[in-house]
């Protein structure tokens, strides 16, 4: 399933395997501004350069515009 979300004043497309994944795409953007705000700043380029998101379960792979950026973060 695809959706967008709203981050950055960007519209990021987040592709979600499980169907009930509403809780997964409310606690992705808690953990985006959480850690663009705490995080390293290898997350935080990574963040800022977000082109879309794909969600298994409990974790988020960030996709970038550098395919060598691309991290998979934790959500829980």
């Amino acid at each position: 399933m695809r959706t967008l979300i709203s981050f950055q004043n960007k519209n990021i497309p987040v592709y979600v395997t499980e169907q009930n994944n509403k809780k997964a795409l409310d606690k992705l953007g808690e953990v985006l501004n959480r850690k663009l705000l705490t995080g390293k700043n290898a997350l935080k380029s990574c963040i800022l350069s977000l082109i879309s998101v794909e969600i298994t379960g409990s974790e988020a792979t960030l996709h970038t515009i550098n395919e060598k950026d691309t991290l998979t973060i934790s959500l829980y």
